[in-house]
């Protein structure tokens, strides 16, 4: 009996060790399975582990030790129950791999991102919010982060504004002296290749010294700016072209010391008018800055009751060299050239002229032929609100290749906009180039804007018209003639139609997208034809 019992023992001992896990043959955890299928062995890629992202690297890389890893949880784990001790000495014990060499700190992925790529990146964040104040916060998260920010490309373009600009706030003082210690060690750290500079409600002195090619200056709502501050601007900076001085408070003796200094390199000068603009614009009609291309003069919200007086032939032959000339918004008031008074020069790389205004002006024909009699080149002509101008007056100038072509009302009361006609001799001038065209508000008769716009629907066959911009709001224009423009203008993206009372119910609207437009004239084809 004995031996068999213990032959019966030993069949059980056998099959309760094949049954039974031998020992280290444990079940893979879930982490050993997704680190297997993310980056197998002989994948060439290594995982890094963040904070809250597992990256996959191309490369050998720091290696985890995986062997080590799972050779130590395993041995924290407790043996499988045993069987007897025949079953044990039947199992040879596995060798223990060698432990892997202890590895340095992971220095992590930005480390490892080329510094072009981080500059182009950061480049973008700077185009979108301007470098202050990301860069100066990412300079500190690490060492290639620092060395991407301070790269002299991405500091161009600055727009410096005091906290709560505009408001007094509590700790005010403090948070300005803060601001221009700051200031002071961006200067001659971070400024070097400054080009582009704008302050917002700046109420100190004017930093120059260190900024050698700043080209462009704009001071909004900046107060305290004196003769000397403008003074050392234009000595400091030799390559300053460009001063935005609109809704400053300046000194006019400033910005006149300041054209006499640096008036022979000033390209573009942007003013708003006051009862201190009369001595700066006679500096300019001085020929103190004989290379002036733009000029922008404008009144601002609010419009001012005092008339303008400038003299068109003196600012010619003061700044022969103008190409954009813009007087917003201004009550001007030309002096008549009188009898014996020769034309003047003209402005012969005039490409664009605004001589817009919300209310009435004193812009007539002959003030627009004086200033365009020399202007080959006009690209852009904005008449708003000049409700003295017709199509008659415009339709001698030299220009051939208009473009932008603005005649809107806006504003006007109903006895200003008289009835009109003409409007086909301005189709007929620039049919061919123009691109956009504002009648909004003129009093042009139904037949006189079907003969004028029936200009785009004639053109030889195969050539389309170079319209995309149209607006009639206010007009009289008749459903016929609207359909048969879109028909002929399949560039048109733009489609002003609101107020016309010769149009049906429901399309009396404005039309963005060339998709709006089509849907318009498909509404046209299918309403009545009677107004509503």
């Amino acid at each position: 009996m004995a031996p068999s019992a213990a032959r019966r023992a030993r069949r059980k001992a056998k099959r309760r060790a094949r049954s039974s896990p031998l020992a280290g043959t444990q079940t893979r955890s879930a982490e050993d399975w997704w680190w297997d299928r993310l980056a197998p062995s002989g994948s060439e890629c290594h995982l890094l582990q963040a904070d809250s992202m597992l990256l996959v690297l191309p490369g050998l890389g720091p290696a985890r030790a995986r062997a080590h890893r799972r050779s130590a949880r395993r041995a924290s784990r407790p043996p499988p129950p045993g069987p007897a001790e025949t079953a044990n000495a039947r199992v040879k014990p596995r060798p223990e791999p060698a432990p892997a060499p202890e590895q340095g700190p992971d220095v992590g992925w930005g480390d490892r991102m080329p510094l072009e790529v981080l500059v182009q990146i950061f480049g973008l964040l700077v185009a979108a919010d301007g470098p202050m104040p990301f860069l100066g916060r990412a300079a500190r998260v690490c060492r290639r982060w620092h060395e991407a920010a301070t790269q002299p490309s991405l500091w161009h373009t600055v727009t410096l504004s005091p906290p709560l600009a505009g408001r007094a706030a509590k700790g005010s003082v403090r948070a300005e002296k803060k601001l221009l210690a700051s200031l002071e060690w961006l200067m001659p750290n971070r400024f070097l290749q400054l080009q582009r500079l704008t302050l917002i409600h700046w109420k100190s002195q004017l930093v120059s010294k260190s900024c050698p090619r700043l080209s462009f200056l704009k001071l909004s709502d900046c107060h305290g700016v004196t003769v000397d501050t403008l003074a050392m601007l234009a000595r400091a900076c030799s390559q300053l072209h460009s001063l935005d001085l609109q809704h400053s408070m300046v000194e006019s003796a400033a910005v006149v010391s300041f054209l006499e200094e640096a008036g022979p390199r000033m390209r573009k000068l942007w003013l708003t008018y006051s009862s201190q603009t009369t001595a700066i614009l006679g500096a300019l009609l001085g020929s103190c800055c004989p290379q002036l291309q733009l000029l922008e003069v404008s009144s601002g919200i609010h419009r001012s009751s005092t008339p303008l007086q400038l003299p068109v032939e003196a600012l010619q032959k003061g700044c022969p060299q103008l190409q954009v000339l813009r007087l917003l918004n201004l009550m001007w008031l030309p002096k008549p050239s009188g009898r014996g008074v020769t034309p003047g020069p003209g402005f012969p790389s005039l490409e664009e002229l605004c001589l817009a205004s919300s209310a009435c002006n004193f812009v007539s024909n002959e003030v627009v032929g004086r200033l365009l009699h020399g202007s080959p080149s006009l690209r852009l002509l904005d008449l708003r609100g000049c409700a003295r101008v017709t199509p008659a007056g415009l339709q001698d100038l030299p220009c051939q290749e208009l473009e932008q072509l603005h005649l809107g009302l806006y504003g006007m009361s109903d006895r200003l906009s008289l009835v009109k006609e003409g409007s086909s001799l301005l189709t007929w001038k620039w049919h061919h180039t123009l691109r956009e065209l504002d009648l909004s508000g003129q009093g042009f008769s139904e037949r006189d804007l079907e003969q004028a716009l029936a200009v785009f629907s004639g053109m030889p066959r195969g050539a389309h018209p170079a319209l995309c911009s149209l607006n009639l709001r206010g007009t009289r224009v008749t459903p016929g003639t609207v359909s048969s423009l879109i028909s002929r203008c399949p560039g048109l993206l733009y489609l002003n139609l609101e107020s016309c009372r010769c149009l049906p119910r429901g399309l009396k609207r404005a039309y963005h997208g060339l998709e709006e437009v089509q849907g318009c004239l498909e509404q046209l084809l299918n309403s009545p034809a009677s107004p509503s």
